[in-house]
């Protein structure tokens, strides 16, 4: 299986997109039932064995509630066994701060290569379905600990996550079970897996003619029109038609569009602010609706979104 949030470089991520869009909603509600006395709905466990099969409900969703560390692991590695058991009582320590994922790379060779990892140990982490790497190798307990705290910090400021607290050795009480998907939402994201990217799109128009405010579906359906532009496209052919005609209005947003599949959101971004600024008319007016699916994609919190609104606003204004 797959994991949706792998398929291009974690940045354009239909599984990040649903996360970061629920994150904040359901930490409000974590903090809202702790003031009431209630607790939140802490994880079954803090330290969690994970395969290619279940990594998506428990890295992937579970990503929207509380950050997670991935440990990748084989029983041959000797750094494995000190970094291990570290991470282990670190868990414990943090008490539903971040969840430890192990994942073993002899079981689990996809998600190996799908994360690009170079050797064992490696930790990375997946916060509300984007990935990062954090570091590689048995480091020390101190230099572990302040990657854990920032890690923690941009969690809750860039998404409101702010995990899950239970008190540390004690056993945890089991989730609620989550509202079924809406089956037309669900059939949309089965499209977009699937690679039907016309299916998905109308799928995620139908969806958003019943219920228009639908983040998830105008994400969606972003993403899916993205994957759509670009489709074969030649990517050495665009980037030269590119760099030769600056003021080629199509040229550069398909250049951008490129840029953005390819993990460069900077560059993306930067290309269409810059092509706004060149422009006049219907070309500017194109490219500023074209930077604002972009802005789609990737989500309106995110801090490179928060900045290329402003060096749009700057340009226009």
């Amino acid at each position: 299986m797959q994991p949706r949030n792998m398929s291009m470089s974690g940045v354009v991520d239909l599984g990040a997109v649903k996360a970061a869009g629920e994150a904040k909603q359901k930490a409000e509600q974590a903090r809202s039932r702790a003031a009431e006395g209630g607790g939140g709905e802490a994880p079954t466990s803090l330290v969690i064995d994970v395969s290619e099969a279940t990594f998506e409900a428990e890295v992937l969703q579970r990503s929207a509630e509380v950050p997670v560390v991935i440990d990748f692991w084989a029983e041959w590695c000797e750094p494995c066994k000190q970094l291990g058991p570290l991470l282990e009582r670190l868990a414990n320590e943090y008490a539903g701060r971040f969840l430890l994922a192990k994942i073993d790379v002899d079981q689990n060779q996809m998600l190996f290569q799908q994360f690009g990892v170079q050797g064992i140990p490696a930790v990375f982490a997946v916060i509300a379905g984007q990935a990062l790497p954090l570091f590689q190798g048995a480091a020390p307990e101190q230099q572990i600990r302040g990657v854990l705290d920032q890690l923690i910090e941009a969690a809750e400021q860039r998404f409101g996550i702010v995990g899950q607290p239970v008190a540390p050795g004690q056993p945890s009480e089991e989730s609620a079970p989550e509202e079924p998907e809406d089956p037309a939402l669900a059939a949309a994201h089965q499209a977009l897996d699937a690679g039907d990217l016309a299916g998905a799109t109308e799928a995620y128009r139908g969806v958003l003619a019943e219920e228009p405010g639908n983040v998830e579906a105008k994400l969606g359906l972003a993403q899916a029109e993205l994957l759509g532009r670009v489709q074969g496209l030649d990517a050495q052919q665009v980037r030269k038609e590119a760099a030769d005609n600056p003021t080629d209005v199509d040229a550069q947003l398909r250049a951008a569009d490129l840029d953005l599949v390819g993990g460069h959101v900077e560059d993306a971004f930067g290309r269409v602010v810059e092509t706004v600024r060149r422009t006049f008319g219907d070309d500017r007016e194109r490219a500023r609706l074209r930077l604002l699916e972009l802005f789609e994609v990737i989500g309106a919190d995110d801090p490179r979104v928060v900045s290329a609104r402003g060096a749009l606003a700057r340009v226009l204004f």
